[in-house]
């Protein structure tokens, strides 16, 4: 088994720490709900999530297979933008324009802001 060094679990740590305090102003409604973002060393994904109801309302992540087929890398920018497409889509199936957008404690940098620009140009709006 792999041993984990304190400098990696006090990145964790500090995450965890940095999307707890943001969560306390964001919340999700079935009109407006909350865009979670996360991210591995290997995958992205993204939910749409009704926080009054606790409900998923959709997902999107670089393990479907329908975009997994489409990708070479899983865990660059491009796989980011095309999981960022992804859940525009599915927003607009369910008639969802606007949404809250988390993070999940990342900075907004990189893959992540991919992914956002990405929901952005294809209609979503926060």
């Amino acid at each position: 088994m792999k041993k984990i060094s304190r400098k990696t679990l006090k990145k964790v740590k500090n995450r965890i720490r940095r999307h707890e305090r943001a969560r306390k102003n964001r919340i999700g409604t079935p009109n407006k709900p909350r865009l979670a973002v996360y991210k591995s060393n290997n995958h992205i994904y993204a939910q749409l999530i009704d926080d009054i109801n606790e409900k998923t309302l959709a997902a999107a992540s670089t393990l479907k297979p329908k975009l997994k087929e489409k990708l070479e890398i899983t865990s660059n920018k491009e796989a980011a933008k095309k999981v960022g497409e992804e859940i525009a889509k599915l927003a607009k199936k369910k008639k969802i324009k606007k949404v809250v957008f988390d993070t999940g404690g990342f900075k907004y940098h990189g893959r992540i802001a991919a992914l956002a620009d990405a929901a952005r140009d294809k209609g979503l709006e926060f």
